[in-house]
């Protein structure tokens, strides 16, 4: 069935009160596909759709909602039923819900919630943003190292229904201090009166709570784990961090470095207003403005020099754009390549030296193509020289502006992602300029 014919028969069995249809319907749905119907329907259905959900089946639809969605969902819900729904929800998506909230309403919601529940969540809302303690959740089993594996198996089973992975057990001490790990895996394969502090692993890998979300997320995918344990200072359990959060994390840090490389600032969504859009926007675009009032002061010193020589004109946006496009395509490798790495001396020089050989590369292969195509159209082999040399210098320029300054911000604890596309694109027009236009009056007497 498609997404239309799915939602027809939705609001179909609602209007006949067929409970039963509308369940094995949503049966068959995954939680993201429950949200896309729930958005699908005629505002005057949606009333009677939440009213046929289970809780759990509210709290998955909460957790696949957009956060103004997800308080207008909470405002349909009688009291009982979002405390239940609150109380169910995984803590870091709970989290993301409340931390753009108003306090007085945070305050509201969290007093609705179960005592336990709530201390967590406001313990994991005390961790700055972007941490690993910010993004962990509680969803796990834990047991003692005296434990067999016929108990931890018997303690799997009465969680199953509250974890959110089962694939890894965390054993821990008497004051929750993490001793190892053991794997599904290994239960399975182990005898049942065998003790877990025979079968588990004590080399854990973990992070701390202050970790950064991105390394957190760059752990997961190295070792390619499903979780990941969280620890404080004195080595005590306070979370994992999962496989999903880390998607999570990875889109947005994606994101954010989009919204960098492309100057737009602040995130920017296909739901963002018009005038908030170009607000965040056009801080960037006024100091490239100014900037690229350097490049135009630039022509206008060299007037004499494209009035004397007008086939200069023609080629001025080609230099200017190939020098920003090879820059754009140098930041985007290196900012690309320093996620998860930390390059040392002799990894950067190594990348500079290379992106210098790609630039001279590119250069002399465009260079040789636009003095071709200069001399077939002038005539004048002194014109090919004069643009293919200039292209061939801002091509090496560019490249190397475009690996050293994220290379260079990098070093200096500043996110590489800020050197922006356009930013570096208005500097090399500005060399490129310089360049051209200085070769060009090197040999204007040849040019004539």
């Amino acid at each position: 069935m498609t997404e239309n014919e799915i939602t027809l028969a939705l609001i179909q069995s609602l209007k006949d009160g067929r409970t039963q249809d509308f369940q094995h319907i949503l049966d068959e749905l995954q939680p993201y596909d429950v949200a896309v119907q729930y958005r699908h329907l005629p505002e005057k259905h949606r009333e009677r759709f939440l009213l046929h959900l289970t809780v759990r089946q509210l709290t998955a639809l909460m957790q696949e909602l957009h956060q103004n969605d997800q308080v207008r969902l909470l405002e349909r819900m009688p009291i009982d039923q979002s405390t239940q729904v609150l109380d169910l929800m995984d803590n870091d998506d709970l989290v993301s819900l409340l931390s753009d909230l108003e306090p007085t309403m945070i305050e509201e919601l969290l007093s609705r919630m179960d005592s336990e529940e709530s201390s967590y969540i406001q313990k994991i809302m005390s961790y700055p943003p972007e941490t690993a303690g910010r993004i962990m959740n509680n969803r796990y089993v834990w047991i003692p190292r005296h434990y067999t594996i016929r108990e931890a198996i018997d303690k799997i089973r009465d969680f199953a229904e509250i974890a959110e992975y089962l694939n890894y057990l965390y054993v821990v001490d008497g004051d929750k201090k993490l001793l190892g790990v053991v794997s599904y895996k290994d239960l399975i394969l182990g005898e049942l009166d065998e003790q877990i502090d025979d079968v588990m692993y004590t080399r854990v890998v973990k992070v701390d709570a202050l970790t950064d979300q991105e390394e957190a997320a760059n752990i997961i995918g190295r070792y390619d784990f499903i979780t990941l344990p969280v620890v404080d200072t004195e080595n005590r359990l306070l979370g994992i961090v999962t496989v999903d959060d880390v998607i999570d994390v990875v889109l947005q840090e994606a994101n954010e470095d989009i919204e960098k490389l492309s100057a737009s600032g602040k995130s920017i969504d296909f739901e963002t207003p018009p005038f908030v859009a170009a607000y965040r926007r056009l801080p960037w675009l006024i100091l490239l403005l100014f900037i690229g009032l350097i490049s135009g002061g630039i022509i206008s010193r060299f007037e004499n020099t494209l009035q004397t020589v007008v086939a200069l004109t023609f080629f001025i946006p080609m230099i200017a754009g190939m020098t920003g496009n090879t820059g754009t395509q140098s930041l985007a490798v290196v900012v690309r390549g320093l996620v998860g790495q930390k390059p040392d001396k002799k990894a950067t020089i190594k990348l500079i030296l290379r992106e210098l050989s790609v630039g001279i590369i590119i250069g002399v292969t465009c260079a040789s193509l636009i003095m071709l195509i200069a001399y077939i159209w002038q005539g004048s082999i002194v014109l090919g020289l004069v643009v293919g040399s200039s292209l061939l210098l801002t091509l090496i320029i560019g490249t190397l502006a475009g690996t050293i300054i994220p290379l260079l911000l990098h070093r200096l604890k500043i996110d590489p992602a800020v050197a922006s596309g356009p930013l570096i694109t208005t500097i090399n027009d500005i060399f490129s300029l310089l360049i051209y236009f200085g070769l060009a009056s090197l040999f204007i007497s040849r040019l004539m």
